[in-house]
């Protein structure tokens, strides 16, 4: 994810951190206001703690509160059209990740909400929205009594109604995913790689341009930092499947 490359000072410092400094936690709530059930998936990213043990059910209006540790990285994402066994094997439409537990990302496309938790020393928290890797459903994350920027950041649009033919994900007729221009090229123009490997050269594309247009506050290519990584200071955060609104 794009933010991560930016913060190798905030990880230097959590590696620095003195012994028994004590520092807060944060709170996510992770509520489903779609109209129906969703297979939220987690994923540390620096080794942390398994939040959620990886991925659960999550009927709609249901919420659920998971607790990560200062320094804490990681994704979240919802899974859709699941079936698994009473083992917790089974496969997912959109964003499957080899199980009920998910043992690795979600499979693009699918929508992400990206953390790195500061709160050593006082240092932001930073997150975002992408649909770098595609979109399946809308997300929204919202700060919760935290200080600084602290903005809201979100796909709030159903971008399955106005995806792109060459770029649908269908099943049994329906678009249930809309895939990224990247995932459906592989071009270096698409993917930011290459002669397109920099901020420089990789420029927005017609597509990334209208998941933008659809989305403001949420990654819409690679390096679409300026406008859509999120800054708080000590936030707990609310993270909506299918929001209606900030």
């Amino acid at each position: 994810m794009a933010f991560w490359r930016k913060n190798l000072t905030l990880f230097l410092a959590l590696l620095l951190l003195p012994v028994g400094k004590t520092v807060s936690a944060t709170v996510f709530t992770l509520e489903n206001s779609c109209t129906y059930t969703v297979w939220p998936g987690t994923l540390s990213g620096n080794g942390g703690a398994v939040l959620g043990d990886g991925g659960f059910s999550l009927p709609p209006g249901a919420s659920v509160q998971l607790t990560a540790e200062s320094g804490w990285s990681g994704r979240f994402w919802a899974r859709t059209g699941c079936k698994f066994d009473d083992s917790g094997n089974g496969v997912c439409t959109t964003g499957d990740c080899g199980g009920l537990k998910c043992t690795g990302g979600g499979a693009p496309p699918v929508t992400l909400v990206e953390f790195t938790i500061g709160g050593v020393n006082n240092q932001e928290d930073f997150y975002d929205v992408s649909l770098v890797d595609g979109y399946n459903v809308g997300m929204g994350v919202k700060p919760s009594g935290g200080t600084g920027a602290c903005q809201y950041a979100g796909c709030v649009n159903d971008l399955n109604t106005n995806c792109p033919a060459e770029l649908q994900v269908t099943d049994s007729g329906a678009v249930v995913a809309c895939k990224s221009a990247c995932d459906k090229f592989n071009a270096p123009e698409y993917c930011c790689t290459g002669a397109h490997s920099t901020p420089q050269t990789c420029s927005p594309t017609r597509y990334s341009e209208m998941f933008k247009s659809a989305c403001p506050t949420a990654y819409s290519y690679a390096y679409d930092d300026a406008s859509s990584t999120c800054t708080c200071n000590g936030s707990d955060y609310f993270i909506t499947f299918c929001p209606t609104g900030s």
